[in-house]
């Protein structure tokens, strides 16, 4: 089950779970989708991954498994991410 983070990593934009801008990893980074795509290109600054939309847990569940409350904020260095979404913007995410 994903946690649902309740915030982009790098700007802190609130992601509550309704949140549609969501995007996250496979290993659960969470951006908002300004960040994911226009900032890093859709690739992830942390395992070099796409980026897919988060789904919404649906307001049945989420009384039972509540999304995190765990803020996770680490703005990232753009100058070093820039080179790696340069090295990888262009290769299937499959590939890389």
């Amino acid at each position: 089950m994903i946690e649902i983070r309740p915030n982009c990593e790098h700007c802190g934009k609130n992601l509550p779970n309704t949140s549609k801008d969501a995007m996250i990893c496979s290993f659960e980074c969470t951006y908002c989708v300004d960040c994911a795509i226009d900032v890093f290109g859709n690739v992830c600054p942390s395992c070099t991954g796409n980026f897919v939309k988060r789904p919404i847990r649906p307001e049945a569940m989420i009384a039972k498994y509540p999304a995190s409350t765990k803020r996770v904020y680490s703005p990232k260095d753009l100058r070093i991410i820039n080179k790696q979404t340069e090295k990888f913007k262009n290769i299937l995410p499959e590939k890389r």
